[in-house]
């Protein structure tokens, strides 16, 4: 594999100082598991619950290293067709008519179909080769010119088969593929996947990666999120936005509000130019940070409660 020739990080504040470049708040800890990720060429395993800023981070990872991301997002049901490669079976039908003629040529005196493919295969560029190749996330990441991000999305949202078959790729970063051969990695991809819990993911996969669990962030650490990507909100009001999240948060809801449903509120309030916080205020925007309705009915019966923080 070729030594990768994008920006490396060297240091681990500036991995720090790169991602808030990018807009990515990121504490020591997640620093450090990111430099030791591109450094040791491991793939980075990112818990946490759903909003807290997972996938964000590979993005932010991409921006900062100035590489190309690749998603593949992860469902149940996903197979190696969709992740890896396809064959353009469209494509390769148009060729056989547009070259009907040549193909009777070639084939004449064929006695079977097998005869038939293997004497089709043989033929340098044939139906088989990287021209009908469709390549998915993973093999794009795999062939890239370029080092890449590759950002392997809900990983526990997928099948345990899937899991081994990503697992066996991560191991040596190359992929056989019948018809090409085996296909090694031009640069080790820097690989992020990420999971919010819904299954446990196997013990094989954990080992095989460095493990990153990410929380919601300290109201101090959530108001410089709020600062840096939602800069026109007055900073008077960044600070009592943040404080009544977190004071919802401590409620038994539904569904709590994530960082990413903070950052929308404090989107809302820019957007009607909002200069203070009062109950009507609070009342008429509280859906975008509540997404059930008990949740939301408790919420605007305690906005005088909540003003309180």
């Amino acid at each position: 594999m070729e030594s990768p020739t994008h920006r490396q990080f060297e240091q681990i504040e500036q991995v720090r100082g790169l991602l808030r470049e990018a807009g990515y708040v990121a504490t020591r800890a997640i620093c450090t598991a990111v430099f030791l990720a591109q450094r040791l060429g491991k793939p980075l395993l990112v818990e946490g619950p759903p909003g807290v800023g997972k996938t964000e981070l590979a993005k932010a990872c991409a921006a900062a290293l100035e590489s190309p991301l690749l998603r593949l997002q992860c469902y149940e049901g996903l197979d190696e067709a969709k992740a890896l490669y396809e064959w353009e079976y469209a494509k390769q039908l148009l060729y056989s008519q547009i070259l009907k003629d040549q193909l009777g040529d070639l084939l004449q005196g064929v006695s079977d179909l097998g005869e038939a493919v293997e004497r089709l295969e043989q033929q340098p560029g044939g139906f088989f080769s990287r021209a009908f190749l469709l390549p998915r996330p993973l093999l794009q990441a795999i062939t890239s010119e370029e080092p890449v991000v590759l950002l392997v999305d809900e990983i526990d949202r997928a099948d345990e088969e899937f899991e081994a078959f990503l697992l066996e790729l991560l191991s040596d970063y190359q992929v056989s593929i019948p018809e090409l051969g085996t296909i090694a990695a031009r640069h080790v991809p820097l690989v992020v996947l990420t999971s919010n819990a819904t299954r446990e993911v196997s013990d094989a996969l954990r080992r095989r990666c460095l493990h990153l669990f990410i929380d919601f962030p300290a109201p101090q650490e959530e108001a410089e999120v709020v600062k840096l990507r939602v800069p026109d909100l007055p900073e008077r009001l960044v600070h009592k936005l943040v404080a009544m999240v977190h004071r919802l948060r401590g409620w038994e809801l539904e569904k709590s509000p994530t960082l990413s449903e903070t950052l929308d509120w404090a989107r809302a309030l820019v957007a009607l130019g909002a200069e203070s916080l009062d109950a009507d205020l609070v009342r008429d925007t509280m859906s975008v940070i509540l997404k059930t309705r008990r949740d939301l009915e408790r919420g605007r019966k305690e906005v005088q409660n909540l003003l309180k923080v």
